[in-house]
């Protein structure tokens, strides 16, 4: 059954900004997700670079045995990545339109928001929160 597991997203530095588990998942200390984030964020970059289209936004997709991991590049150098079970269906087509729409509403047209700052909002996490847990129980996951 198709699964969404976490969200993150990485500033334009390379900074992890947000990250949420919409599932149970092993707990992972927030040092280590830093570093994951900003060892993906440099992988991007690289890709995007060696990449013989021009104008390439780097990995987008990664797939192994147990899990999907979706990236999402933004012209201002957000990094959106979702984590999903395998084979999750429109899980690309969900960040670029629900998970970003979303970004926009609540935390870049938040005046006291800057770029690369820790998202703090409640209202983007409520949200977020609400249609991923939309999804996974329509899926049939936590029902």
């Amino acid at each position: 059954m198709p699964t969404l597991y976490s969200l993150w997203i990485v500033g334009r530095n390379g900074g992890l900004l947000y990250s949420r588990d919409f599932v149970q998942l092993p707990p992972i200390e927030f040092n280590d997700k830093l570093r994951l984030a900003s060892s993906w964020f440099g992988m991007c970059g690289i890709s995007a670079q060696l990449s013989p289209v021009p104008d390439s936004s780097g990995i987008q997709l990664m797939q192994a045995d147990t899990f999907d991991l979706h990236s999402f590049h933004t012209l201002t150098g957000t990094t959106f990545m979702l984590l999903t079970e395998p084979h999750t269906p429109d899980a690309a087509e969900l960040l670029r339109t629900t998970v970003y729409e979303l970004y926009c509403d609540y935390v870049l047209k938040n005046p006291f928001h800057e770029m690369d700052q820790v998202i703090k909002s409640e209202l983007f996490d409520q949200n977020l929160v609400e249609r991923c847990q939309a999804i996974n129980r329509r899926w049939g996951v936590g029902a």
